[in-house]
């Protein structure tokens, strides 16, 4: 049996992105983007890690990646284990009921009826969200969504969980609810992902911690050490004027186009059907 949860080799995701159309050529151009180029990590059974990176970085797309939402482009990824994600309105139907929803998950999950019952009676009972359970998630609160898909994804009790930013919305009283529930699944030896923007809550929850510029692996190591070189970049950002964010903004997204990207044959046909 493999020791480890997530394994990442030479990992790329690829996004087409249109280019502002120049006036001289009908069909619209696309550039190939790295959301992601060249990742490499382990992640062991039962570890925490926290992941960093400013907007844009490629965080939100590692965790698409890792729920199994989104697919790799380049490289190859294992993982060992059911997982799930915890991110604002991910995994949500809007157009559902609270309590439809948590059915749904439970019946996707081949769960029988007794057992999706109990997950409802313990979702209920850590969400807090009273009647606006029989409501429609399209008349949600950020934070009511967030508490929603935050409590039917521990409920379903996966190997490993990731979360992205959901406890960057609601109240603090939910959120150290969440961390708390979060720390009793760390000592039950879960493998947890923590996406999150607040170096306090990396350092005080997370073992190792991760960060990811640019779409790139910059450092994967202690959390306190890593913490403390993405605060002193992150301080020197901040130092920067407005001229000079924006001229290492554009080198940064330079340094992520696709080069001579190789376009398929089919890519080709269709290219062409368009114009």
């Amino acid at each position: 049996m493999e020791d480890y949860a997530i394994k990442f080799e030479h990992v790329s995701k690829i996004y087409k992105l249109k280019k502002k159309n120049d006036g001289k050529s009908k069909s619209s151009v696309t550039q190939r983007f790295y959301a992601l180029n060249d990742i490499t990590f382990t992640i062991p059974k039962g570890e925490v890690v926290g992941i960093l990176g400013t907007n844009g970085s490629g965080k939100s797309t590692l965790s698409l990646i890792l729920a199994g939402i989104s697919q790799i482009d380049e490289g190859t990824m294992d993982i060992n284990g059911e997982q799930a994600l915890i991110a604002i309105n991910t995994g949500l139907d809007m157009q559902l009921t609270g309590l439809e929803n948590i059915n749904v998950k439970g019946a996707l999950l081949g769960l029988s009826r007794k057992r999706i019952q109990e997950i409802t009676e313990g979702v209920i009972e850590f969400a807090e969200i009273g009647d606006f359970l029989y409501q429609p998630v399209k008349k949600y609160s950020s934070g009511m969504k967030s508490r929603l898909g935050f409590s039917i994804s521990l409920y379903l009790n996966p190997d490993i969980i990731i979360v992205d930013e959901a406890l960057s919305v609601g109240d603090k009283g939910f959120a150290q609810k969440c961390l708390d529930k979060m720390n009793e699944l760390k000592d039950q030896g879960k493998t947890i992902i923590f996406i999150s923007h607040s170096l306090p809550q990396v350092r005080g929850f997370c073992q190792k911690a991760m960060w990811i510029e640019g779409g790139r692996l910059k450092e994967y190591g202690d959390v306190e050490e890593v913490c403390d070189e993405y605060a002193e970049y992150v301080d020197f950002y901040n130092s920067l004027k407005k001229k000079e964010k924006k001229k290492l903004n554009d080198e940064k997204f330079a340094s992520r186009i696709v080069q001579n990207p190789k376009v398929s044959f089919w890519e080709k046909m269709l290219d062409k059907l368009k114009r």
